[in-house]
């Protein structure tokens, strides 16, 4: 399976002083096209490793993004959490194929405001906010059979009151250090624009 890719090009004078900035609004023409129900532009690979240099990737979704740095949320025990811990070091990968674009990022994670992502908690869907308390995120189970009566036992409990946050689930957000900026083009020969931070963003181009 080979495709040609000729949507358009990327050059240095084309993209902002600012990676963030760019991000923005590549994100921003991601979601200028009539898409199928199931593609998601703010679905993005995060990839960490423990302290023995194992690396895991899934998909997350962007959950947030400003000067600084890049937002998502998660279960804190789960295998990620664990590895972030360890390893506060991670990478984001998008890829908006209807674009033939792809963009990674990579940079330090730190938990969030403890305010922040209990604001956030409470904005999900009820049943979202009983899923995160009710599930051991990555740990065994039977079957999906226990997992519901978690979930039941759990909602039960409430009374049909407020879903408390718990200590186990909150936000990340990624400082990035790097941004890579993709375009496909012909014969393999992709536009790749790349941000590094030192004191200051510097942009270079990169070979394919």
């Amino acid at each position: 399976m080979r495709l040609q890719y000729r949507r358009g090009g990327l050059t240095k004078a084309d993209v902002a002083p600012c990676p963030l900035e760019q991000f923005t609004k590549w994100f921003e023409e991601s979601q200028q096209f009539e898409l199928p129900s199931w593609c998601e532009p703010n679905a993005m690979s995060l990839s960490t490793s423990d302290g023995q240099g194992r690396v895991t990737s899934r998909t997350v979704l962007l959950k947030g993004c400003n000067v600084d740095g890049l937002v998502f949320y998660t279960n804190y025990e789960s295998e990620k959490g664990q590895q972030l811990a360890a390893n506060p070091q991670a990478a984001l990968l998008f890829y908006w194929p209807h674009l033939e674009r792809q963009v990674r990022v990579e940079g330090r994670v730190s938990q969030l405001e403890r305010a922040a992502s209990e604001t956030y908690f409470h904005s999900r869907p009820r049943g979202s906010q009983i899923g995160a308390a009710a599930s051991a995120q990555s740990q065994p189970i039977a079957d999906r059979s226990q997992l519901e009566s978690a979930f039941d036992t759990y909602e039960s409990n409430l009374n049909e009151g407020p879903v408390p946050l718990p200590d186990h689930w909150g936000g990340y957000r990624l400082e990035p250090r790097r941004f890579e900026f993709w375009q496909g083009r012909e014969n393999r020969l992709h536009d790749r624009i790349c941000y590094r931070r030192t004191n200051e963003w510097t942009i270079e181009r990169l070979q394919p």
